[in-house]
């Protein structure tokens, strides 16, 4: 695993997650930055991957706004040299995280794999789009074999703190109001983490013909009023709302077909909304009771 711990949120959220893993045998963590030319190419050269799964990125869009050259930077730059790479060793199987924000505001539903995506709305559906050219660039130039799978809102325990359903979790469960934006009506297509997981197995596991771009999602939009009335439920809390406009770089809807992942490599999402709020949930309230028993140095 390689991984620069930046400061995008709480480094120390960050090593929690990896803990458990440090005493694998199993298991390597290496601290650095994937632009490093050096440091990646060594890392190829050392191990000898047999695929190469492409998690790291600047994620999220309203950030990106804002800071449109490190999305850039971090996520073209960063993805162009793992390609450069994994030519220079062998071509490895290639996994790319994408994004359902390269769809921006497509007007047909659900989203398909060959739907025109060529007006994304922020700067970092900008970059994820880019990422899955140069991935195909390096297919159709070197042969390398790849996936690129657009993974549609994730959700879980462990997530970015800085995300909706984080966010609202952690603020029902404090009496704090939550941030509604709009009118309640924009829909997201949630997927719980363990069905992107079942997702990226699956992909890993087929014997890549060339290159293909799958949506993963849980093929299920939920209005933003329904997800926050599933939290109350699932928390037994009333949530105290703080109405504010649609942000920039949001889009009304979004909505995967997956008919094509489940007829390559038969996924299709199973964990229901309440039951991953569910775990959420449990997972929140588990870590909030391990804090607090934590003594004060």
């Amino acid at each position: 695993v390689l991984d620069d711990f930046n400061d995008f949120y709480d480094p120390a959220l960050k090593r929690e997650n990896v803990a458990p893993f440090l005493g694998s045998p199993h298991f390597r963590l290496v601290e650095g930055d994937i632009r490093d030319r050096d440091l990646v190419f060594g890392l190829f050269a050392e191990e000898g991957f047999d695929a190469v799964l492409h998690l790291a990125a600047r994620a999220g869009v309203r950030p990106s706004l804002s800071q449109p050259v490190l999305y850039e930077e971090v996520n073209c730059v960063g993805t162009l040299r793992l390609l450069e790479a994994a030519v220079a060793h062998g071509g490895p199987r290639f996994l790319f995280a994408s994004s359902s924000s390269v769809y921006g505001i497509n007007s047909k539903l659900p989203f398909s794999e060959e739907d025109p995506i060529d007006r994304p709305i922020s700067p970092y559906a900008t970059t994820k789009r880019a990422g899955e050219l140069h991935v195909f660039n390096a297919h159709h130039l070197h042969g390398l074999r790849a996936w690129c799978l657009r993974f549609f809102t994730v959700y879980g325990p462990r997530q970015r703190p800085e995300m909706a359903i984080a966010r609202f979790i952690r603020s029902i469960e404090e009496d704090r109001p939550i941030p509604f934006y709009g009118d309640g009506t924009s829909r997201r297509d949630y997927t719980y983490i363990d069905d992107i997981v079942d997702g990226i197995e699956a992909a890993l596991e087929h014997p890549t013909p060339g290159f293909e771009i799958v949506n993963l999602g849980g093929a299920r939009p939920v209005t933003l009023s329904d997800l926050v009335a599933t939290i109350e439920k699932v928390t037994g809390k009333t949530a105290r709302l703080s109405r504010q406009p649609v942000q920039a770089g949001d889009v009304p809807v979004t909505y995967a077909s997956v008919e094509k992942a489940e007829r390559l490599f038969g996924f299709r999402a199973r964990v229901p909304l309440a039951d991953g709020l569910a775990r959420s949930v449990e997972w929140f309230r588990r870590q909030a009771s391990d804090i607090a028993r934590t003594p004060v140095a």
